[in-house]
């Protein structure tokens, strides 16, 4: 409770800013369909958040450096809400896209002030707390985000954005007002997309495959959603099962990989995600309850595999590597994630709604074929790293976690 109290301003902002953010993409996408935006139209949108994204990754610790903690933070969200409130303002979705690079913008920036925030506030003795209700307040307010989105659709489009706008808003106020003097800037982690590849070619196969699963899925689920035959509440349930089952099977993956080849639970992981792809396309003519069945158990194949891949290649990395290596591994599921919204959208608009998970289970037998050779090719590493769940949020978060790495896994062979 402590730890809770001590953090509680980092914590509101984050929820209210997940919240204000994680709206975004589905309502983008039902009111752009209602609007007449074309499918691969939908698709660029989601595309643009992750150009944003990736720019304010690059360009936040730099601000920082400039002109603080808070003032970044600030400038950061102001953007998010002024691309939010000029949603009501230009309806074209090329006119949106810019609108969703801003807002890409504003979740890598201001994700990356909270996270060197806390950084700086935790110890050695509150590390696993903080890190556990950090991840607690951020899937939560995800999942809640994508619930909002039936009440959102049924609203004039204007105050569905006012809405969003408000809540990015009110993130402004716990950071503005805490009494907390703001951290000293740390040194801004060199971006060396090579050294992933270096450490582990399988790794970097992994996040990519997590990318397209992540991107293609959140970006362009609404559009299969509405083609399945869903209502706009029922996407948001959708949306949000995924997310539920994805945060739910991150202990027993954890469990998994720190006893087991992680190069075999990677490739079973990814075995599991074709059949839950095949069997959500399944079940379309099942009834509303077995299509959001089967979302939460996509999720609880697809979402882990990131965090299996990202611990897999830290097995082979040095301790004074691992902010580095967090940061390229953040920078190929970006690239990922930049490419997969624009494609699903292209291949559904060809082939139908089923194209989404086609194209998600592709990205998985990949990872399964270049798994089994990579296994013949290298032997498991003789010390692993404990497992980590690893948020998907900015360059820097490898300084929150690379402590962590450096334990011995329970239960490891190397016990």
């Amino acid at each position: 409770m402590r730890t809770l109290v001590s953090f509680a301003a980092l914590f509101l902002s984050v929820a209210l800013l997940q919240l204000s953010s994680g709206g975004l993409g589905p309502l983008d996408a039902l009111t752009g369909l209602a609007g007449g935006f074309s499918r691969s139209e939908v698709g660029l949108l989601g595309s643009a958040h992750f150009v944003g994204f990736f720019l304010g990754c690059w360009m936040a610790p730099r601000l920082m450096g400039a002109v603080g903690h808070a003032r970044s933070f600030a400038t950061f969200t102001a953007l998010g809400v002024i691309g939010l409130i000029a949603h009501t303002l230009l309806f074209s979705p090329y006119a949106w896209a810019v609108l969703r690079i801003a807002s890409g913008l504003c979740v890598a920036g201001a994700y990356t002030v909270i996270e060197a925030w806390l950084q700086a506030r935790v110890t050695n003795e509150t590390r696993g707390r903080t890190m556990g209700l950090y991840r607690v307040v951020d899937m939560g307010a995800a999942m809640t985000a994508q619930l909002m989105i039936g009440a959102l659709a049924d609203v004039e489009t204007y105050v569905a954005y006012n809405i969003l706008a408000l809540l990015g808003c009110c993130a402004l106020f716990p950071l503005m007002v805490t009494r907390s003097n703001q951290p000293e800037m740390p040194r801004a982690p060199r971006l060396r997309p090579a050294l992933a590849y270096a450490r582990s070619p399988l790794a970097v196969t992994g996040v990519l495959a997590a990318a397209v699963t992540s991107a293609s899925f959140r970006m362009v689920g609404p559009v299969y959603g509405q083609e399945v035959g869903l209502s706009a509440d029922q996407i948001g349930i959708f949306l949000a099962a995924w997310v539920g089952g994805g945060a739910l099977a991150q202990f027993p993956a954890g469990w998994l990989a720190d006893r087991y080849d992680r190069r075999w639970v990677l490739i079973w992981l990814s075995i599991a995600s074709v059949g839950a792809c095949a069997i959500t396309v399944a079940a379309t003519g099942s009834g509303t309850g077995a299509i959001l069945l089967t979302s939460a158990l996509f999720g609880a194949t697809s979402f882990p595999i990131y965090s299996v891949a990202a611990s897999h290649a830290h097995d082979f990395a040095t301790s004074d590597e691992r902010v580095e290596l967090s940061a390229a591994l953040m920078f190929w599921f970006a690239v990922g994630a930049i490419a997969a919204p624009l494609l699903t959208s292209a291949l559904i608009s060809a082939f139908g709604p089923s194209a989404l998970f086609g194209f998600i289970s592709l990205a998985h037998i990949l990872l399964v074929i270049f798994g089994l050779a990579r296994i013949r090719s290298r032997a498991a590493p003789e010390r692993r790293t404990a497992y980590v769940w690893a948020p998907r949020t900015t360059f820097t978060v490898g300084r929150l976690f690379s402590r962590d790495r450096d334990r011995q896994p329970p239960g490891s062979d190397s016990d």
